[in-house]
């Protein structure tokens, strides 16, 4: 089966089914080894530079010997079970319906006038303290992390399955995995998760860009700030600390005519951010919604644009 049909059935088993918590999933064991891994390379390692580098090295290295040789494996019992086997990594890597069921979680709190369940729930989204937010600040909150997981967890993952297959896809997981959990600018993980912090700045460079050139497209087709998107993502794509994550949130902030970013409480600091979009109101719980409409229809032009790219290849 060609790696373009595997991607399709991936992308509607993640449609209709998520991701159960029953079903054992590659990036939770991911986590696993990255933090064994961590725990061995700073007992041994006295540099914390090395230590990070030698952890991203040591969970890159077996992520793509393991999805590799259960390829292979599946493959070599029946070619069947080796196409099996390849959609599920497939399916594992998408996280779309889990992002949208998650934001939707937060909106139906707001919607129904319960802020405290709305600040815990977008709590299950963002790092940030959620305890003292208000409607506004929790809808701001759903709305950036929509936008910067529309790379991490949807169009990113696509981007290195429709081009490389599982074991790329997999790959990709495992550097996002590692930004997650070493990626902080703190005591703690400054020096030990530089390496996983550029590894996924690098690996995100090119899937945030052309996400970011489809989001205006998305937006005008679904009845939202086309013109306004690109304009944002022209002006404001840069302000953002992270290299990448700007230009889908520029993009977003401009095609629901609001402003994201601003100061955030972390450990109890209120860190300044640059703001992106224009202040034209507060946002409120449409605006998720509107945001996760927003996601749905980039992924599809994504996947539209990439695909026959692949079939050609």
């Amino acid at each position: 089966m060609q790696i373009a049909t595997q991607i399709l059935i991936a992308i509607l088993l993640d449609i209709l089914a998520g991701d159960p918590r029953w079903l054992p999933h590659p990036v939770r064991m991911m986590g696993r080894f990255a933090a064994a891994a961590e725990r061995l390379w700073r007992r041994v390692v006295p540099s914390e530079y090395l230590a990070g580098l030698l952890t991203v090295a040591a969970l890159l290295g077996a992520t793509g010997c393991t999805i590799f040789g259960l390829l292979r494996f599946a493959g070599w019992l029946h070619p069947l079970a080796g196409t099996a086997v390849s959609i599920y990594f497939l399916y594992a890597g998408i996280a779309a319906r889990d992002l949208v069921e998650h934001s939707r979680a937060v909106h139906r709190a707001l919607a129904g006038g319960d802020l405290e369940t709305g600040r815990r729930r977008v709590g299950f989204l963002v790092a940030r303290e959620t305890a003292h937010l208000d409607e506004a600040a929790v809808a701001r909150a759903a709305v950036e992390s929509v936008a910067e997981n529309l790379v991490d967890g949807i169009t990113a993952p696509l981007f290195y399955g429709i081009l490389g297959g599982p074991v790329a896809m997999m790959l990709y997981k495992a550097a996002s995995t590692m930004d997650s959990m070493f990626g902080y600018k703190n005591a703690t993980y400054r020096r030990f998760g530089w390496a996983a912090a550029r590894l996924d700045d690098l690996a995100n460079f090119l899937p945030a860009r052309l996400t970011g050139l489809l989001i205006p497209l998305a937006a005008s087709l679904t009845g939202l700030r086309g013109r306004d998107s690109w304009r944002i993502l022209r002006r404001d794509r840069r302000r953002h600390a992270s290299p990448n994550a700007g230009h889908p949130e520029a993009a977003v902030a401009g095609a629901l005519g609001v402003q994201l970013g601003g100061p955030s409480v972390y450990f109890g600091a209120v860190i300044p951010k640059p703001t992106l979009g224009d202040h034209r109101r507060p946002l409120a719980a449409a605006d998720i919604r509107a945001a996760n409409r927003l996601v749905l229809a980039t992924a599809l032009l994504f996947t539209g644009l990439l695909l026959p790219i692949r079939m050609l290849l």
